[in-house]
């Protein structure tokens, strides 16, 4: 028995002014109906009905839970129904993290289209590369690019990215194009690089991973500047090819190692529990699986970063 329980069958007691017309209208036995009111007595401490054989009538402080407990009932039945709603119709505030290169790539238009399609839904949009605790920070769905490594997410992939290691013709006929990733360890890269992490490249060499470790020429903390600076001759980059599709088509910049690149770079999705997520969650997470792929691709084709 919970206390909703409890008072909701006092009330219906206080309402009728008796035992037995109460446990016929809540389909329940006089006796269950006699033992969740002496239950409730016996929380509080208090006598909360006088009782004679042929009536039933409050005493004051029935009387003061009966005035006090309507507007918290209501307020409860309300709720109840507004959760309810949650869990079948999308609606309510959804708190969403990206990095800023899902950003350059069109995310705010996707999302647009995805609050125009689900007007009740609200949304608190966080934009960064650090590392987000989405159980602490409340996040109900981080898009990453590239691999999560916590193990307590649940993760959906989204899109497939393909990935190049260009830089310019000039560059290259300075230093030379490499033959092996292990030879970019004498080239000067242009990396991304989180605070506190050493940058690092993969590659896959005879079907195995070899991780390239580097001592960067420049290191920042978001892929945006990098095609800029490869333009300048100033070294290689290793980002996504649809970053740089513009500038492959031209020549501007000029791929190396395609054989070496791998084929498990993603966008994901991140959230925390697999059960029990609300209808705005859900209808987000279907139309990024929906939409993103045919929008990207539609992106790529015009010529977009």
């Amino acid at each position: 028995m919970d206390s909703l329980e409890l008072i909701q069958t006092f009330r219906e007691v206080a309402r009728r002014g008796s035992f037995s017309a109460a446990a016929r209208a809540m389909d329940m036995s006089p006796a269950n109906v006699s033992k969740y009111v002496a239950a409730l007595e016996t929380r509080f401490g208090v006598r909360l009905f006088h009782r004679t054989t042929r009536k039933v009538t409050l005493t004051d402080a029935g009387q003061l839970l009966y005035d006090r407990s309507g507007p918290v009932l209501e307020m409860v039945q309300m709720t109840a129904s507004d959760l309810a709603e949650r869990a079948t119709r999308p609606g309510g505030r959804l708190r969403v993290t990206a990095p800023h290169a899902l950003v350059q790539a069109g995310l705010p238009e996707l999302l647009g289209r995805f609050l125009t399609r689900y007007p009740d839904v609200t949304m608190d949009l966080d934009l960064g590369n650090r590392a987000v605790d989405l159980v602490e920070e409340g996040v109900d769905l981080a898009l990453r690019v590239g691999p999560i490594s916590d193990q307590n997410l649940i993760v959906r992939r989204l899109v497939q990215l393909e990935r190049v290691v260009v830089a310019t013709p000039a560059y290259w006929r300075e230093h030379g194009m490499p033959a092996h990733p292990r030879e970019l360890v004498a080239h000067r890269t242009l990396t991304v690089s989180p605070t506190g992490a050493a940058p690092r490249w993969p590659f896959v060499d005879g079907g195995k991973p070899l991780e390239l470790h580097l001592q960067p020429y420049v290191a920042c903390n978001d892929p945006a500047p990098l095609p800029t600076l490869a333009l300048h001759d100033l070294g290689v980059i290793y980002v996504a090819r649809a970053s740089v599709r513009t500038e492959l088509a031209s020549g501007a910049l000029v791929p190396v190692l395609q054989d070496f690149m791998p084929d498990n770079f993603w966008i994901y999705a991140a959230y925390t529990q697999r059960r029990h997520n609300s209808a705005a969650l859900l209808a987000l997470l279907s139309f990024l699986e929906t939409e993103l792929p045919e929008f990207l691709g539609r992106r790529a084709k015009a010529g977009c970063p």
